[in-house]
C-alpha cells in the first residue's frame, strides 16, 4: 500500500458492499422501469396507443419506447461531462433524481380513453425523460465502481450487470403475478401500473444513499477539468468505437430477452404468463452469474472471457430461436431465456470494467457514458421494434436471430482491437473493507 493510500483516513471509506448497493440502485430503478414497460408493451398498447391493427399499435408503443435511446447520448455528453468536472458522487445523484421523475409520470399517466391524445404525448415525454437520465447513469455508475478498488475491478463493476439480472427476475415475478391473477380487462385498467408504482419507492431510497458516499480514489488525485463531448471523441476517437462495438451484443442481448415475453404471446401464440416465467428464470441467472464472471476476469483476465462468450452468441442464437419456434412450449422459452442470459452474464459481467479501463481517469466519466449510450441507442433500444418489424415485413419468426448475429459479429470485431488499448489505472485504490 503506498503512502496516498495510507493518509487517507480508514473511517472516511465505505464498505465495499454499500458502495455496491449505492452504484446499482439507480441502474436497478432504470432497468425495473424499461423491463415492465417491454414486459407489458402489448398492455400498454392498448392503453395509450389503441388502434385497429394491433400491430401498429405494437409497433408504436415499441416506438415510443425506442424512441428514448435516442436521448441517452445527449444524456450522456451532460450528464458524463457533469461526472468528470463535479465528481461521481454528483453525476450518481443527478441521474437517479431524474429517473425517478421519469418513472412517477409513467405510472401515473392517464389512459387515451381518459385524457385522449395527451395520453400518448406525456408518456413519450416520460419516456425522453427518463432516457436523458440513464443515458449518464451507466458512465457514471461503472465510473464509480471501477475506481474504488485496484485488484477486484471487474468483480465490483460486474454487479452493474447483477443487478440487472435482480431488478428482472423482480420485474419478471409482477409479470407473472399479474398476468396470472388479473382479468385481461384488470390489466389494462390498473394492473400494468403496479410494478410502476413499486419503481417509484426505489428512488428515494438510492437518492438518499448516494447523497452519503465519498468520491473515488482515483477521482480525488486529479484535477477535474471541463471535457466537452467533442474533446473525448477528438482525443479518444479509437476508444470510442471500440467502446461502441464491444457493447453492442451486451445491449441487443437484454432487448432480445427483454422482448421474450411479447414474441411469446404474439409469434409462438403462448401465454403471457409462459413469456414471464421464461425471463424470470433467465433474470435470476443473470443476478447469479455476473459476478463470478467478473471475478473471473481479475484472475484470468477480461479478452478471453469476453471472445469466447460472444463466440457463444453467434453460435447458439439462431438454434435457439429456432428451438422456440420449433416447439413452442414453456420449457422451451425457459431454455432459451435462460441459455441466452447465462451467456450475456459472462459477457456483460466483464464488460463494464473492460469499459472503464480503455479511458483515463479525467476523461472516464463521459467516455464510458457516452461511447456506451450510442451503443444502446444504435443496438439496443430498437431491438424489441426491429425484432417486430423483421418479423412483419419477412414472415420469417427467426428473423430477430439475423440481427443478434450481425451485433455479435460488431462486437468480436472490437474486441480484437480492445485488448491493446486499455489504460492502466492512473493512481492506486484503496482496497475497501467487505
Amino acid at each position: 500500500m503506498t503512502a496516498d493510500a495510507l493518509a487517507l483516513p480508514v473511517h472516511a471509506r465505505p464498505t465495499l458492499t454499500r458502495v455496491i448497493v449505492a452504484a446499482s440502485l439507480g441502474n436497478a430503478l432504470e432497468w425495473f422501469d424499461f423491463l415492465v414497460y417491454g414486459y407489458f408493451a402489448v398492455t400498454i398498447s392498448n392503453v395509450f396507443f389503441p388502434s385497429d391493427n394491433p400491430t401498429a399499435s405494437l409497433l408504436a408503443a415499441l416506438g415510443t419506447f425506442s424512441v428514448s435511446f435516442l436521448m441517452r447520448p445527449i444524456g450522456a455528453i451532460l450528464i458524463g461531462a457533469y461526472t468528470d468536472r463535479a465528481g461521481r458522487k454528483a453525476g450518481l445523484t443527478l441521474s437517479i433524481l431524474l429517473m425517478v421523475l421519469g418513472t412517477t409520470m409513467t405510472a401515473l399517466t392517464p389512459g387515451y380513453a381518459t385524457i385522449g391524445l395527451a395520453a400518448p404525448i406525456l408518456i413519450f415525454v416520460a419516456r425522453v425523460l427518463q432516457g436523458f437520465s440513464v443515458g449518464g447513469e451507466f458512465g457514471s455508475a461503472v465510473t464509480f465502481l471501477a475506481e474504488q478498488t485496484a485488484s477486484r475491478k471487474g468483480f465490483v463493476a460486474s454487479w452493474q450487470w447483477a443487478s440487472t439480472g435482480i431488478t428482472g427476475a423482480l420485474a419478471s415475478a409482477f409479470g407473472l403475478v399479474l398476468t396470472s391473477t388479473l382479468s385481461p380487462e384488470q390489466l389494462v385498467e390498473w394492473g400494468w401500473r403496479v410494478p410502476f408504482l413499486f419503481g417509484i419507492l426505489i428512488g428515494p431510497v438510492g437518492l438518499y444513499i448516494r447523497r452519503r458516499l465519498d468520491e473515488t480514489p482515483e477521482y480525488v488525485e486529479i484535477e477535474p477539468t471541463r471535457t466537452p463531448a467533442r474533446d473525448v471523441v477528438r482525443d479518444h476517437p479509437f476508444e470510442m468505437l471500440l467502446a461502441m462495438g464491444a457493447a453492442a451484443i451486451s445491449n441487443s442481448s437484454a432487448y432480445i430477452i427483454l422482448y421474450i415475453p411479447t414474441y411469446a404471446m404474439k409469434e409462438l401464440h403462448l401465454p403471457q404468463a409462459t413469456g414471464f416465467t421464461a425471463t424470470l428464470v433467465g433474470a435470476v441467472i443473470l443476478g447469479i452469474a455476473s459476478p463470478f464472471a467478473g471475478h473471473f476476469s481479475d484472475k484470468f483476465g477480461r479478452s478471453g472471457i469476453l471472445k469466447g462468450t460472444a463466440w457463444l452468441f453467434f453460435l447458439t442464437i439462431y438454434p435457439v430461436f429456432y428451438l422456440m419456434v420449433a416447439s413452442p412450449s414453456l420449457a422451451t422459452a425457459i431454455f432459451a431465456a435462460g441459455w441466452l442470459s447465462l451467456v450475456k452474464a459472462g459477457y456483460s459481467g466483464v464488460l463494464p470494467s473492460q469499459l472503464a479501463e480503455l479511458f483515463p481517469t479525467r476523461v472516464r466519466g463521459i467516455g464510458v457514458s457516452l461511447s456506451f449510450a450510442l451503443a444502446v441507442t444504435i443496438f439496443g433500444g430498437f431491438t424489441p421494434f426491429v425484432a417486430t418489424w423483421l418479423i412483419a415485413v419477412t414472415g420469417n419468426s427467426l428473423s430477430p436471430s439475423f440481427y443478434m448475429m450481425l451485433t455479435t459479429g460488431l462486437s468480436i470485431i472490437a474486441l480484437v482491437f480492445v485488448r491493446r488499448r486499455r489504460y492502466p489505472r492512473s493512481y492506486p485504490a484503496l482496497a475497501l473493507p467487505r
